[in-house]
């Protein structure tokens, strides 16, 4: 499967190459990029090495040529004349940098750089502090780090300091990614927003590079955030067997940047979340000021899950409704009331499709009901949608039946192991969110 990863990518090539050389400019960089999308895939797939650093180097090539036609169409140019050319065009369009003796950034500076671009997030998720269900302590740790610095700067007067480096850890679909998305939307502040599985797949021996520029440009943007999703697969136990040494470089460059961080009072905040707290270094450990363990919801967050997720669907239930779910889902994370939700529902649509009788209401609207309730006519959805009245046929409100049928077939994901490792955990370095 993967050869046709190699020859897609090879062909985008080919016709990059020709545009470039007619100079069309406009026309090759969009190309040299398909290219590229093509060659990354394609060295998921590849197992021998030799080839993989072939593929690797040309790689770099094209990238580094899509960049310098980038940065020339940016700044309004038809294009580099050559080559040549298009390196130098490249590097007169950035700021020199001091005891650079004005030649301005490197090329392969301004490719990492292009690169992390796309990790800031300048569209606001939209998940305010109010979405998220409990975590109260969790919350209130995260504002007086983000929130309070900015708005009130005079607070930091003295020794008194905001918090620079926050681990939020818990089991899956506790909604530590969620806690981050809020962050992003109510600070006023760059978000950087970096997935570590991208970092170590994506830049092929230049991740240390890419983590010291990405807390260059934090610093430049200040106040800003890095949040680091999934850590562990980045900084796992030093001297550990598998560990490569593109692997233990990222974790020497991350320990150095946040070391910096903390001493130098910048305002760049630090934001990672784990899965495996237990499986993180212990010096990156370390440089986690507040660790916070983001658990299980409890029946109060449930209970607010529940209404959240159903949002404005038309539904029967009643508060005391509600309270019984969340009681019945003791030991569900939040990603799991999510999808029962989601699961229940489509149930009035399923109900709509099965139905053998349905009554007319107002605005002759057809719903499903009972063959014995007044007024039932006996017919099918697709009858009554033959007859042309498909929009006017409409699902029953959701009932507290619906999520009993669910709940008797969805378990909860998180296992008790699982959680007594988190609380094992807490007790000897975290706290709880």
């Amino acid at each position: 499967m993967y050869s046709n990863f190699k020859e897609q990518a090879i062909e985008y090539v080919r016709q990059a190459v020709q545009e470039d050389n007619a100079g069309n400019y406009a026309k090759a960089f969009p190309l040299y990029m398909n290219a590229l999308e093509y060659f990354k895939t394609h060295l998921k797939y590849e197992k021998n090495p030799k080839i993989k650093d072939a593929i690797t180097q040309k790689f770099t090539e094209y990238l580094r040529r899509a960049e310098e036609i980038r940065a020339v169409l940016d700044d309004g140019g038809s294009g580099p004349a050559a080559n040549g050319d298009a390196a130098i065009a490249t590097r007169s369009k950035t700021k020199p940098k001091d005891g650079d003796g004005g030649d301005g950034e490197d090329p392969e500076q301004a490719k990492l750089r292009a690169g992390l671009n796309s990790a800031i997030i300048r569209e606001k998720p939209n998940v305010k502090w109010s979405d998220v269900a409990g975590l109260e302590s969790a919350k209130q740790a995260l504002q007086e780090a983000v929130i309070l610095p900015v708005k009130f700067p005079q607070f930091f007067t003295g020794k008194r300091r905001p918090w620079r480096a926050f681990l939020l850890y818990g089991p899956p679909g506790t909604g530590k990614s969620y806690l981050a998305k809020a962050v992003a939307t109510e600070a006023e502040s760059t978000f950087y927003s970096i997935s570590s599985s991208d970092l170590v797949s994506k830049w092929m021996g230049e991740s240390e590079k890419l983590v010291s520029n990405l807390f260059q440009m934090a610093r430049e943007s200040a106040p800003s955030i890095i949040f680091v999703d999934e850590i562990d697969s980045l900084c796992g136990q030093r001297g550990e067997g598998n560990e490569s040494e593109a692997s233990r470089r990222i974790k020497t460059e991350l320990l150095v940047q946040m070391q910096g961080v903390g001493n130098n009072d910048q305002k760049v905040l630090v934001l990672a979340a784990t899965n495996t707290p237990y499986a993180l270094d212990q010096a990156i450990r370390r440089r986690f000021d507040k660790r916070i363990y983001i658990p299980l919801p409890d029946v109060k967050a449930r209970q607010h899950m529940f209404k959240v997720h159903l949002g404005d669907t038309p539904h029967n239930l009643t508060e005391s409704d509600f309270e019984h779910l969340a009681h019945k889902t003791e030991g569900f994370s939040g990603s799991d009331i999510s999808v029962c939700v989601k699961d229940v529902l489509f149930e009035p649509v399923r109900k709509t499709q099965d139905a053998m009788f349905f009554i007319k209401g107002p605005n002759d609207m057809w719903t499903p009901c009972g063959p014995k309730q007044r007024g039932a006519v006996q017919t099918t959805m697709q009858d009554l949608a033959a007859e042309g009245l498909a929009s006017k046929i409409l699902p029953p409100p959701i009932a507290r039946t619906d999520f009993e049928k669910v709940l008797a077939r969805q378990k909860p994901t998180v296992s008790k192991s699982d959680l007594e490792v988190h609380e094992r955990f807490t007790k000897e370095f975290g706290e709880e969110g």
